[in-house]
């Protein structure tokens, strides 16, 4: 599944005509190098949730045959539905016995995606994280399951566990990308419409293991201010596969 649906607020005016998925780096759309990395890592069906400026989005896949994929869309124009609820509302989309691999179409990243998914496919959940430095990260113990959050800036937590020691925990950070089982499926019908993923897992992480995945190597940018986007087409020539395919 690609999130698709964000305002893009932060790249703005860029946004006020376009869907933050179709903004461009490198000569072609976020959404066309996750949907590249997606399919070059042998993936076949993907799910695009979309809001702001839906429609842009759905013709830029019809005018391009879908990829050779089969591309579906979860519309999420009446509501943004935030990230949890984007995946409650497209889970009737995918097949209920196999996991789903999550990724932000504002992310960057030289992840083996295929790797990350049979790394993670038997697990209830597997987020790749990384060391990066940030204002808000996830509390891992030594096994690598996540037991909460933390605002390092306002000192907030939020865990199920009532005591949390942080100095035992790795504080790391999220990367936008994370594998969802089966298991947790019929948990997202206990949440609201409209929630945010990060909020599922710190629900549910003290009955169902969810597991930090930290890859040595990686190298990730979140191309989500106007600022970055000459960094993001730099980042693309030092780290991206060259994907090759007839759909330019």
């Amino acid at each position: 599944m690609i999130f698709a649906a964000g305002l893009g607020t932060r790249l703005k005016p860029l946004t006020d005509t376009m869907p933050k998925a179709l903004v461009p780096v490198g000569g072609q759309p976020l959404l066309w190098h996750v949907i590249m990395r997606l399919k070059e890592a042998g993936f076949e069906r993907i799910v695009v949730n979309v809001h702001h400026f839906a429609q842009q989005i759905i013709d830029y896949l019809e005018d391009n045959d879908h990829f050779g994929m089969d591309i579906r869309i979860s519309d999420e124009r009446e509501q943004l539905l935030e990230t949890g609820g984007g995946i409650k509302k497209a889970l009737p989309l995918f097949d209920q016995k196999s996991p789903i691999l999550i990724h932000n179409v504002d992310i960057l990243s030289n992840i083996n995606l295929n790797e990350f998914y049979e790394k993670g496919k038997d697990h209830d959940a597997t987020l790749l994280v990384s060391h990066r430095s940030t204002k808000r990260y996830l509390l891992f113990d030594e096994a690598m399951l996540l037991k909460g959050w933390t605002n390092i800036e306002t000192g907030e937590v939020k865990s199920p566990y009532k005591e949390l020691q942080l100095t035992n925990l790795n504080q790391l950070a999220f990367s936008g990308i994370h594998i969802i089982g089966p298991n947790l499926y019929s948990l997202f019908q206990k949440m609201p419409d409209r929630f945010g993923i990060m909020d599922f897992y710190l629900q549910w992480c003290a009955e169902h293991p969810i597991y930090g995945y930290c890859q040595k190597d990686l190298k990730l940018m979140d191309v989500g201010k106007l600022d970055t986007l000459h960094e993001a087409e730099q980042f693309l020539k030092e780290y991206a596969t060259n994907i090759t395919t007839k759909y330019k």
